[in-house]
C-alpha cells in the first residue's frame, strides 16, 4: 500500500506541473509560434534524458520511440494547437477532462486492466467536477475545433496505455528520452514549414521555457510514465484531474481570481474523482493477458500458515508390496522413481 502510495505521488508530479504550465505560458512566454514551443518544449528535454540515462534504442525500440513520440508529443502538442486556436479553453478542458475514461476502456483492451466500480464513479465525478469549473456559456462550437480536441484526447490517451504496454521492456528514464526526442524531431519540420525561422527569445522566455522544458516537460513525463508503469492506469488517468485543479487554485493564489460557488463545488467533486481512484487491491486483469496461473493451475500449493507444506505435499506416496512407490492421485509415477528407472519409463 505504502508503495502505490509512492508511485501515486510520483505520478502526480506530472499533471500539477502541467497545470502550472498555463501561467508559466501566459506570463514568460511569447505569444504565437505554438509549433515552435512545442518543439523546444519537447527536443531539449529529450536530450536532457538522454544525457542523463546515457542509453540509445535498440532492436524494435527505434520504431517504438516513433510510434509514442508522434502519439504522445508531435501528434498530441499539434492537435491540441489546432484546438486552442478554434475552441474556447472552457470546452477544452471538459473534451481533456474525458481522458480518464478514455485510458480505463483503452487499458482494458491493451492491458487487460478490467475497470472497477470506483475507477468509473471517479471518472464520472471528474468531468462533472471540470464542468462545474470551467464551463462558461459560448457561441457556436467549431466543428474543427471539437474534432481536433477530441483527437487530442483519443492519440494520448491510446499513446499512454501504449507506453504502459511496453513499460516492463526498458527503463523508463530512457524511454521517455526516446519519446521526446522522436516527438521534437518529428514536429520540427512542421514548425520550420508554418513559421520559417524560430522566434528570438529575451531572457524572461528563456527563463519560462526553461520551467517548461525542464520541470514541466523531461521530470513531468517521466514521473507520468513510471506512474503508469507501477499503478493501474485508470488510477493514473485520473491523476491526470490535477491539471485544471491546479490551473485553477494558481489562478487564484497568484493572479488574485475570485472562485464561485458553482467553482468550487467543482474543484472538490474533481479532488474526490481523484481520490476515488486511488488504488485499494490489485486490478482485475482479464485472464489470459498477463500470462498470472494461480497455483492450482500450476500444480503448486502454497504453504499454510506456518510456513510449512502441508502433509500431502511432504510425505512421499506409501510403497506397494512390490516396492514400487504408489501413483500419485493422478496416476503417474514419482519424479523419483522414473529418475532410477524403476518405473515403466526406465525400462
Amino acid at each position: 500500500m505504502e508503495g502505490n502510495m509512492r508511485w501515486a505521488l510520483t505520478a502526480a508530479v506530472a499533471p500539477v506541473a502541467w497545470g502550472a504550465t498555463y501561467f508559466v505560458t501566459r506570463e514568460f512566454l511569447p505569444a504565437g509560434n505554438p509549433l515552435y514551443g512545442a518543439v523546444i518544449r519537447a527536443l531539449p528535454a529529450g536530450l536532457l534524458l538522454l544525457a542523463v540515462c546515457r542509453k540509445l534504442p535498440r532492436g524494435s525500440w527505434w520504431l517504438k520511440s516513433l510510434v509514442l513520440g508522434a502519439l504522445n508529443m508531435s501528434g498530441f502538442f499539434a492537435l491540441v494547437y489546432v484546438a486552442a486556436q478554434r475552441l474556447p479553453t472552457s470546452m477544452a478542458s471538459i473534451i481533456m477532462a474525458v481522458v480518464p475514461l478514455a485510458m480505463l476502456l483503452l487499458a482494458w483492451g491493451l492491458v487487460g486492466e478490467r475497470p472497477g466500480s470506483r475507477h468509473l464513479a471517479g471518472a464520472g465525478a471528474g468531468i462533472a467536477g471540470v464542468c462545474l469549473m470551467v464551463f462558461t456559456a459560448t457561441g457556436p462550437v467549431d466543428a474543427l475545433g471539437i474534432l481536433a480536441s477530441v483527437a487530442a484526447m483519443g492519440v494520448s490517451s491510446f499513446g499512454y496505455v501504449l507506453a504502459k504496454r511496453w513499460s516492463g521492456e526498458v527503463d523508463v528514464l530512457a524511454s521517455t528520452g526516446w519519446q521526446l526526442t522522436g516527438g521534437g524531431l518529428l514536429l520540427l519540420p512542421f514548425a520550420v514549414l508554418a513559421a520559417g525561422a524560430p522566434p528570438s527569445l529575451d531572457g524572461q522566455a528563456l527563463l519560462g521555457f526553461a520551467y517548461v522544458t525542464v520541470v514541466a516537460t523531461a521530470v513531468a513525463f517521466a514521473a507520468w510514465f513510471a506512474g503508469l508503469a507501477h499503478l493501474p492506469a485508470g488510477t493514473v488517468g485520473l491523476l491526470g484531474l490535477l491539471n485544471p485543479v491546479t490551473g485553477v487554485l494558481l489562478g487564484v493564489l497568484i493572479a488574485h481570481e475570485t472562485l464561485s460557488g458553482r467553482q468550487m463545488c467543482g474543484l472538490l467533486l474533481t479532488l474526490c474523482g481523484v481520490l476515488l481512484g486511488r488504488q485499494t487491491a490489485r486490478p482485475h486483469r482479464t485472464p489470459g493477458r498477463t500470462g498470472d496461473r494461480t497455483p492450482e493451475q500450476t500444480g503448486n500449493r502454497p504453504p499454510d500458515r506456518t510456513g510449512n507444506r502441508t502433509h500431502e505435499q511432504t510425505v512421499s506416496p506409501t510403497p506397494d508390496r512390490t516396492g514400487t512407490p504408489a501413483p500419485d492421485r493422478t496416476g503417474h509415477r514419482g519424479v523419483v522413481e522414473c529418475a532410477r528407472g524403476d518405473g515403466p519409463a526406465g525400462r
